[in-house]
């Protein structure tokens, strides 16, 4: 027998929103004045980077990702609640074994230069993604991509996995499927000409000036509702003009002064003066999780109702207040992956998170038999939110009775130490999320040297699970074994900022900002 799951059946059900309430996505403006109906037939980003390439399959880069998936489309893609959703794919079947997954094609889909996506083209696309992209490698290496006939490809994997879909959708060194001679004549420095099946078209790239992308007039979008990456695109500005800006400075002013619509990668500093522009609304987005690890390895740490002592007596809204300085750029949350995220989101563990309890964190001082040893927490000023929120941690763990010590050095000998268990107790670092917690660095003994069974069980439990449901419960289970073994905790989770002009509407956010939707009036 064959598992079968057709589109329709895996499509989001949209009753969570990826977005902070009140911050981003759908918004009012701001003011009593009355909107004018005219739709601006351009619209200018201004973006923090030039980007290196426009070959999201080979590049792990936010900039080539969010003007990727304008440009070109996957198989499948997240939903707004992170669950994968056929976008090029129509269907897939899997069979008995889990190791081939027999995927149907959308019919009729152009690609810009008017040819057809067909089973070449997927098969040539995918080929290379799995040799190009570093996570696809790690993850499903050795697994190849076959034609059966025009509209249907196999995909066969070596070790029957949960995860195959997911990978497949995850939007960082996306999926993206080209045309066969593009992907096919593609060199180690990327691909040759950007053409894919995206609601936009590029028009023009002037290295270090901007990237013109156009309305794609041939565009198929598909039936299902628009939601994240995945649903209906509509193109509804004709032109995106992406301009490469890289002085803060200039980018806020560009905004204010209306030369741009939108500005990305806004400070938090500049958050306060910018909200009370009238002309201005501010959109928040979750971004990753500012972390602290524990050594579990070398001295008194070594002890779990050492680090347990650590956990207690931690205030994560008291950390995160002095690492962001608004309540609106960041949120106390025990979940490791995106809290909404429909598969991943978990708060398991959550009794050990926040617990700011500075009496049970001195009762685990004495069972862990602490004789006032120096606890040294490494830091960086290279990053002000992670040395702010050593500075307090330092200051909580004082008030239970530890000794604490800041250790501040430059980034790269910051590295350096943090890399040997011997020159720390505990660190923090602020890490972007990933779309599977099998990525996250919590769980790579290389990182802070956490080195247990349980977590190389606990992974494989995840990718062998029979379906989604179990890999949800086993990665609920070792989110907890963390925070029972005092490994890490999330601190909490932090934004990233954009500025945008009151009359835009419509911008979307998963991962990356999303612009089919938007417009702007004038």
């Amino acid at each position: 027998m064959k598992r079968k799951v057709i589109a329709g059946l895996l499509s989001a059900t949209m009753c969570m929103s990826l977005l902070f309430t009140g911050c981003g996505g759908a918004k009012e403006n701001k003011g009593t004045a009355e909107k004018k109906e005219t739709k601006e037939s351009e619209m200018h980003i201004a973006i923090s980077a030039n980007p290196p390439s426009l070959d999201p399959q080979s590049i792990n880069s936010n900039i080539v990702g969010g003007l990727g998936v304008h440009i070109y489309e996957p198989l499948f893609a997240m939903s707004e609640n992170y669950e994968p959703t056929p976008v090029l794919a129509k269907s897939y079947e899997v069979s008995e074994d889990g190791t081939v997954y027999t995927i149907k094609l959308r019919e009729g889909v152009k690609f810009h230069n008017g040819e057809e996506m067909k089973a070449d083209d997927v098969v040539a696309s995918m080929n290379r993604w799995l040799e190009v992209s570093a996570k696809a490698k790690t993850l499903i290496g050795g697994s190849v991509f076959e034609k059966v006939d025009d509209y249907t490809v196999t995909l066969k994997v070596n070790q029957a996995s949960s995860d195959i879909i997911m990978i497949l959708a995850s939007p960082i060194q996306f999926a993206a499927i080209y045309p066969a001679d593009v992907a096919e004549t593609a060199t180690a420095e990327g691909i040759k000409e950007y053409i894919g099946t995206g609601p936009y078209k590029v028009a023009d790239w002037k290295q270090d000036q901007y990237v013109k992308l156009e309305k794609n007039e041939a565009y198929q979008p598909a039936e299902e509702v628009s939601t994240g990456l995945a649903g209906e695109k509509k193109a509804a500005t004709e032109t995106l003009y992406f301009d490469v800006v890289t002085d803060t400075a200039t980018r806020i002013a560009g905004v204010q002064s209306g030369q741009y619509d939108i500005a990305e990668e806004i400070p938090a500093d500049n958050y306060e003066e910018l909200s009370k522009d009238k002309n201005l609304e501010m959109s928040v987005e979750r971004g990753g999780t500012l972390n602290l690890f524990l050594n579990t390895t070398e001295g008194i740490m070594a002890d779990v109702n050492m680090r347990q002592a650590v956990l207690a007596a931690l205030n994560c809204e008291d950390i995160l207040l002095a690492s962001y300085g608004n309540p609106d750029l960041f949120e106390a949350n025990a979940s490791w992956s995106i809290p909404t995220d429909a598969q991943w989101g978990t708060d398991a563990g959550k009794e050990y998170y926040n617990q700011n309890d500075v009496d049970k964190a001195k009762e685990l001082l004495q069972k862990a038999g602490y004789n006032n040893e120096k606890l040294v927490l490494v830091t960086t000023p290279d990053y002000q939110e992670m040395y702010n929120a050593t500075l307090v941690v330092q200051e909580q763990l004082k008030k239970a009775g530890i000794n604490a010590e800041v250790e501040s050095y430059d980034f790269s000998t910051f590295m350096e130490h943090r890399a040997d268990p011997k020159q720390y107790s505990m660190f923090i670092t602020s890490n972007s999320y990933n779309m599977l917690p099998i990525q996250l660095s919590v769980l790579d003994k290389g990182w802070a040297g956490l080195d247990r069974p349980e977590v190389s069980e606990g992974i494989e439990k995840i990718r062998s699970a029979a379906n989604a449901e179990d890999a949800s419960a086993a990665w609920a289970d070792l989110q907890t074994f963390l925070y029972e073994y005092g490994a890490a905790t999330v601190i909490g989770h932090y934004t990233g900022i954009s500025a945008m002009r009151a009359e835009v509407e419509d911008v979307g956010y998963l991962r990356f900002p999303i612009y089919w939707n938007a417009t702007t009036t004038k």
